[in-house]
């Protein structure tokens, strides 16, 4: 008993003497933890007689709650000090500006695709979105790229399921092309004795099983146009992509246009603009040669007219597609593709 008399009165004294948090933490450890006197006396319990067992278990719990009430006291007291010395010492200036807050934007793709699509609506075509994961039928087939034939190596895929599906397996789609096919299908089926003229905008994330350089990704934004309808020319093809071409790049933008191959367009080409840095001149961007590629295009093929649900014979169309990563590229001199999924706050932050 007289233990814990002496226990409880150096505890208290030694209390008095803690000023900060880090020492009050330090006598609760040496008072209060495992190893601590008192914590040795209630471990001894054990080794007491039945009849002094009782009254030295209450003696040394009541020392302990006196311990742990004036802990509690002290720690209040050292916390009241502390924010009052906080207040004096570190007084706030209202009278100073305030910190801009820094809000959030939208990716740079995700400005060129709109931008892009804003242009096409301007334009009479109406958004279609397709799904991500797509059928090989749908992805390849029914845009003429019959099974085995070598223009299936243009396209390297992700397969995420082959097994049991034979010719038909499930993978992620290389191009937003098969939403051509579903789009059709679903307008040919409103009427299909005389389906309905189309004229639509698919945008979309592509997937390719392809090596990572400064210059391909393995995923990517893509927008794919379609138009189809009686007594459509390669004339409207070329009016339509050359006064998009005017919107985007400026009213006096120059465009041409290349021969080309596609298996779901015939004939192909492929469009370039005038090259807005240097205007024609030649330069680094434009590899010297004064113009830009920019997409893909061609009169859609009978055989992909036929299988959306449209009699080739009486119907025609035009199609293109264009990556929105790469007009950013070339507007901006940007010399790494990598750069848009790369997260990196200081590239995104330009945008």
């Amino acid at each position: 008993m007289d233990q814990l008399n002496d226990i409880e009165k150096a505890a208290l004294d030694a209390l008095a003497s803690v000023v900060t948090e880090e020492a009050l933490q330090a006598w609760k450890t040496a008072q209060l933890g495992r190893s601590s006197p008192l914590m040795q006396v209630f471990a001894g319990l054990g080794k007491l007689s039945k009849e002094e067992r009782p009254a030295v278990g209450s003696a040394a719990n009541r020392v302990k709650v006196a311990i742990e009430a004036a802990l509690a006291a002290r720690e209040t007291e050292i916390k009241a000090a502390a924010l009052a010395k906080s207040l004096e010492e570190d007084a706030l200036d209202v009278t100073l500006p305030g910190r801009t807050v820094n809000v959030g934007r939208l990716h740079p793709s995700t400005q060129q695709l709109r931008r892009v699509l804003d242009i096409l609506k301007e334009m009479g075509f109406q958004v279609y979105t397709s799904r991500e994961v797509e059928t090989d039928e749908m992805n390849f087939q029914m845009l003429n790229f019959p099974l085995h034939h070598p223009a299936r190596d243009m396209q390297d895929s992700f397969y995420v399921e082959s097994e049991g599906r034979g010719d038909n397996p499930i993978l992620m789609r290389t191009h937003t092309s098969p939403g051509q096919i579903r789009a059709m299908r679903e307008y040919a089926a409103t009427n299909p004795q005389n389906p309905p003229p189309i004229r639509i905008a698919l945008p979309g994330m592509c997937f390719r099983y392809e090596q990572i350089t400064s210059r391909s990704e393995m995923q990517f934004n893509q927008v794919e146009g379609l138009a189809v309808g009686e007594g459509i020319t390669f004339a409207d093809l070329k009016g339509t992509l050359s006064d998009f071409a005017r919107r985007m790049f400026g009213q006096n933008a120059r465009t041409r246009f290349r021969a080309d191959h596609f298996p779901f367009t015939e004939p192909s080409a492929e469009m370039d603009v005038e090259c807005f840095v240097c205007g024609g001149k030649g330069c680094s961007v434009c590899k010297r040669s004064g113009w830009l590629e920019i997409l893909g295009c061609g009169m859609v093929h009978p055989v992909v007219l036929q299988n959306g649900g449209y009699d080739p014979k009486r119907y025609s169309g035009f199609a293109w597609g264009m990556g929105p990563e790469r007009q950013l590229m070339l507007r901006y001199k940007i010399d790494d593709i990598r750069y848009f999924w790369g997260n990196d706050v200081r590239f995104l932050e330009q945008f």
